[in-house]
């Protein structure tokens, strides 16, 4: 009996102060992404509640975040409970879930840990020319507020970050 290969569908999530970007990746494919806005009362209960239907949707088997605790991170504690409170979500529904620190998503895109955040955008927005070319904002001048739509590349970094780091390890379990 010999067994079936199923796809893995990863949901990446980048929680922001303004509400958080999500991506939806199976094997070279970009299925869904997008951000989803908060109010100013319960961010978290409400980014949980936002979280909901797009798990239900899409039924990832993998889940993927920014590692809020990692040595450098510099996340708000907010940002940091909502990554943990998504994580324990995760758990309870049985869904893996990976984080990766900022430095890892960009050696795994660009190849280097050093790459900016804008770099990266542009290179997602050259590999899912369809979907992001048209949402990359102009890069920000140091007096500006990041553009919410970067909260999008932030979760396809996320996504593809995963993606590359698992063909990276089948390779090396085959040799």
């Amino acid at each position: 009996m010999t067994k079936q290969k199923r796809n893995v569908r990863i949901l990446a999530l980048a929680p922001s102060s303004r509400g958080f970007g999500f991506a939806v990746l199976e094997e070279n494919a970009l299925i869904d992404w997008g951000t989803r806005s908060v109010g100013t009362d319960d961010k978290n209960a409400e980014s949980l509640k936002k979280i909901g239907p797009l798990r239900e949707t899409y039924k990832p088997n993998q889940l993927v975040l920014f590692d809020t605790n990692a040595p450098g991170a510099r996340r708000a504690q907010r940002i940091r409970l909502l990554t943990q409170e998504i994580v324990d979500l995760a758990r309870r529904q049985r869904i893996p879930t990976r984080l990766y620190a900022r430095d890892q998503v960009a050696k795994a895109i660009a190849g280097r840990a050093s790459s900016k955040k804008y770099e990266i955008a542009q290179m997602l927005a050259d590999i899912f020319p369809e979907g992001l070319k048209h949402r990359l904002p102009k890069k920000r001048r140091p007096w500006q507020s990041e553009d919410p739509r970067m909260d999008i590349f932030d979760a396809v970094a996320l996504a593809l970050a995963f993606q590359i780091r698992r063909r990276l390890a089948k390779s090396r379990s085959k040799d």
